[in-house]
């Protein structure tokens, strides 16, 4: 851990608690774009932790986990340095918008560019400010509209560091996902650095069971690295799934099922139907594995393609 940090231009040295704020840019109207960084560093030597929400701004159950850490109190390290950036994309949280006004996706446009989009412009200020001084993370995440996502942690279960800070969160689920483009959780690979996603819940909606366990779970992880003295045991057993699959509509309709996310599920059992508004069709939808639903789209009217049910196994 270094003895003095700089973000934003502010030093920021062991023992200090500070609040500052990365300027990124302007709405046309004048109105300045700030994202609230809050840094919070021991005297004792340790780990250096980032907590980040808010990526898709439409995501607010991350911002609620780290808000509610705020209230409490529950970020000050006994060791090490705890950053918390509850909202990253303000653009889209001002707008319940997943994207940034140019329509881009900020976790697509890692590491950024200083003179690219305004995504990027976004994913260049965060890599240059403060993932230098990053050595783990937790990135807050939720399901689309109407796609909501039980409990779990992704990451890459081949790397020891990763499966070592899953197995700490103890999640209902894990999940073996290989890194995508342009993402946070890639390009901090790529400098040996181990950022865990927590995906809980659908956007625009507060999901109570998953905050509660992305609190703990986050405990559990700065208990892990020695910065907190204590934590709550898991109330659930965790699943580690290597494979998962999509069932997706092949017709447009009207769609119906008949189990719960979270639930184990045996290839072939009937899951759900879809039906035209008139009463006139109606297809049979089968489990395509067997496996437990860690994703389940809630919209009753779907269109050809979209994903319906997530099995995880």
């Amino acid at each position: 851990m270094p003895e003095t940090i700089v973000i934003n231009g502010r030093s920021i040295d062991r023992g200090e608690k500070v609040l500052t704020k990365l300027v990124i840019s302007k709405l046309p109207s004048g109105t300045v774009i700030e994202i609230p960084v809050y840094v919070f560093r021991s005297v004792h030597d340790g780990p250096v932790v980032l907590l980040m929400a808010g990526m898709h701004g439409d995501e607010v159950n991350g911002t609620e986990i780290i808000r509610r850490m705020l209230t409490k109190k529950m970020l000050y390290p006994l060791k090490g340095t705890i950053i918390a950036v509850p909202v990253l994309n303000i653009y889209g949280f001002l707008n319940f918008s997943r994207e940034v006004p140019d329509g881009k996706d900020v976790n697509r446009s890692f590491p950024g560019n200083r003179d690219g989009s305004l995504a990027s412009r976004v994913a260049h200020r965060f890599m240059k400010e403060v993932m230098p001084y990053v050595d783990y993370g937790l990135d807050f995440h939720t399901g689309g509209r109407s796609r909501a996502n039980y409990p779990q942690v992704r990451c890459v279960l081949s790397d020891h560091r990763n499966r070592e800070l899953a197995d700490a969160f103890a999640p209902p689920f894990i999940m073996n996902a290989s890194y995508r483009q342009g993402s946070l959780r890639k390009e901090a690979g790529k400098q040996g650095k181990s950022i865990l996603v927590y995906e809980t819940g659908e956007s625009l909606r507060f999901d109570e069971k998953g905050i509660k366990i992305g609190i703990e779970g986050s405990c559990r992880v700065l208990h892990h690295l020695g910065m907190t003295a204590s934590c709550a045991e898991p109330t659930e057993p965790t699943v580690v799934c290597m494979k998962d699959i999509w069932l997706r509509a092949k017709n447009a309709g009207l769609w119906r099922t008949f189990i719960n996310i979270g639930d184990y599920v045996k290839k072939g059992q009937h899951i759900g139907s879809i039906t035209d508004p008139y009463g006139e069709m109606e297809v049979r939808l089968n489990a395509p594995a067997t496996g437990h639903v860690v994703g389940l789209n809630n919209m009753p009217v779907v269109n050809q393609g979209d994903a319906l049910l997530h099995i995880a196994y």
